[in-house]
C-alpha cells in the first residue's frame, strides 16, 4: 500500500517512481556515481507532506513550490533554496530578459579591457523601447553593483566575479576566463532582474538602456568627490564607535555569518587545492602511455604487458580527466560563490550597523539636546517664578 501512495503521489508530481540509472525528476540527464541512489531520495521527498510542522518557519505570504520543483541533485547556486519559495503575489509572467554576450577586447595607448553586450528585452510599461542594446566594460557593473548598495543597504546584492584572478591560475585575456566572466556577469544581471525590489531601481535602468556617453553623463550626477569623502569618514567613525546595543538576533546572526565565511573561505581553499594536483598528476599520468608504447617496442617478451600498462594508464587519464571537468563545472563554481554571498552577507551586517551607530548617535544627541531644552526650560520657569514673588513682595509692601 505505501508503495500505492508513492507512485501516485510521483504521477501527480510528474516525478519518476524508480529512478533507475540514477536519473534526476524531470530531467533525464544520470547522475555520475548515483546508480540506484535516487529511489531513497525521492521517496523523502514525496513524504514532505507528511511533515507540514516543519515548514511553518516561513511566512504566512510565502508558500513551498511544487513538489516537482525538488531534485536530488546538489544544489547549484546559494539560491537554490531560495528559490524553492513563492509568494502568493508574485506574477508568474517574467517581463525583463537579459542576455550579454559577445565580449569584445579594446586596446587603447592606456589600458586595454574588455566590453560586454547586454541586450535587453522587455514588456514594461517605463521602459521607451521593447528592446535595447549596449555594451558595457566591468567598471560599469562595479558602478551599477555600488549604486544598488547605496540605494539598498540592507538588501543582499547578488556578487559579481572579482576583478582579480588568483595568480598562475589562468591568463588575463585568456578565453577561458573570458568566458567565464561573461556567464558570471549574465547570471548577476538576471538576478537583479529576478529580485522584486533591485529590478526597479532607476540605476539599473540607466545601466540596461543607456548608451556609453549617456551612462558616462548619468555617472557624474552622482555625489561629488566631497560628499563621497564625507560618507566615507562618516562610515569609518560608526565603525570605530561601533555599535553599543546590538539586538540579540543581529548578534548571532553575525556571529553565525563569520563563522560561515571561515569554513567556506577553508573549503574553497582546499577545492582549489585538490584541482590544481589533480590537474598536475593529470599533466604527468598523460606522458607515461606513450613511454610505454615506445618500450613495448624494445622489449619483444614485454610487448603484451607494457601495451596493458599503457592502455590502463590511458583509461585512468580519461578517468582524471572527468574528474577534473566535474571538478571545475559543479563543485568549484558553487563553492566560491558561497564564498561571494558570505562575503556580502557581512558586508549586509556593516551597513546594518552603520545605520544603527547612526541612529544611536542621532538619539544621543537628540537626548542631550532636550536634557539641555529642559535644563533651560526649568531655568526660565525658576526666574519667572523669582520675579513673580519679587513683584508680589513690593505690591505687599507698597499697601502697607
Amino acid at each position: 500500500m505505501e508503495g500505492e501512495r508513492r507512485a501516485s503521489r510521483a504521477r501527480s508530481s510528474d516525478l519518476p517512481v524508480g529512478g533507475a540509472g540514477g536519473e534526476s525528476p524531470g530531467g533525464g540527464v544520470p547522475l555520475p556515481g548515483c546508480r540506484g541512489s535516487s529511489a531513497p531520495l525521492q521517496a523523502d521527498v514525496l513524504e514532505l507532506d507528511e511533515d507540514e510542522d516543519d515548514l511553518e518557519v516561513f511566512s504566512k505570504d510565502a508558500s513551498l513550490m511544487d513538489i516537482n520543483s525538488f531534485s536530488p541533485m546538489m544544489p547549484t547556486s546559494p539560491l537554490s533554496m531560495i528559490n524553492q519559495i513563492k509568494f502568493e503575489d508574485e506574477p508568474d509572467l517574467k517581463d525583463l530578459f537579459i542576455t550579454v554576450d559577445e565580449p569584445e577586447s579594446h586596446v587603447t595607448t592606456i589600458e586595454t579591457f574588455i566590453t560586454y553586450r547586454i541586450i535587453t528585452k522587455t514588456s514594461r510599461g517605463e521602459f521607451d523601447s521593447s528592446e535595447f542594446e549596449v555594451r558595457r566594460r566591468y567598471q560599469d557593473f562595479l558602478w551599477l553593483k555600488g549604486k544598488l548598495e547605496e540605494a539598498h543597504p540592507t538588501l543582499i546584492i547578488p556578487p559579481l566575479p572579482e576583478k582579480f584572478i588568483v595568480k598562475g591560475m589562468v591568463e588575463r585575456f585568456n578565453d577561458d576566463f573570458i568566458e567565464t566572466r561573461r556567464k558570471a556577469l549574465h547570471k548577476f544581471l538576471n538576478r537583479i532582474a529576478d529580485h522584486p525590489t533591485l529590478t526597479f531601481n532607476e540605476d539599473f535602468k540607466v545601466f540596461l538602456t543607456a548608451q556609453a556617453w549617456e551612462l558616462s553623463s548619468h555617472k557624474k550626477t552622482g555625489p561629488g568627490l566631497l560628499s563621497r569623502i564625507g560618507q566615507t569618514v562618516r562610515a569609518v567613525a560608526s565603525s570605530l564607535r561601533g555599535v553599543k546595543n546590538r539586538p540579540e538576533d543581529f548578534m548571532e546572526m553575525n556571529n553565525f555569518i563569520e563563522m560561515f565565511s571561515q569554513k567556506i573561505n577553508l573549503i574553497d581553499k582546499i577545492s582549489q587545492r585538490i584541482y590544481k594536483e589533480e590537474r598536475e598528476y593529470f599533466e604527468e599520468m598523460k606522458e607515461y602511455g606513450p613511454i610505454h608504447v615506445l618500450w613495448s617496442a624494445s622489449e619483444e617478451d614485454l610487448v603484451d604487458t607494457l601495451k596493458g600498462v599503457a592502455s590502463c594508464i590511458d583509461k585512468c587519464c580519461k578517468a582524471t580527466e572527468k574528474r577534473m571537468c566535474g571538478l571545475s563545472e559543479t563543485l568549484l563554481p558553487v563553492v566560491h560563490e558561497y564564498v561571494l554571498y558570505s562575503e556580502m552577507l557581512m558586508d549586509v551586517m556593516k551597513r546594518r550597523d552603520q545605520i544603527q551607530a547612526e541612529l544611536d548617535s542621532k538619539v544621543e544627541a537628540l537626548t542631550y539636546k532636550k536634557a539641555d531644552t529642559d535644563l533651560c526650560l526649568a531655568t526660565w520657569e525658576s526666574f519667572l517664578t523669582s520675579q513673580t514673588d519679587l513683584h508680589l513682595e513690593e505690591d505687599s509692601e507698597d499697601k502697607l
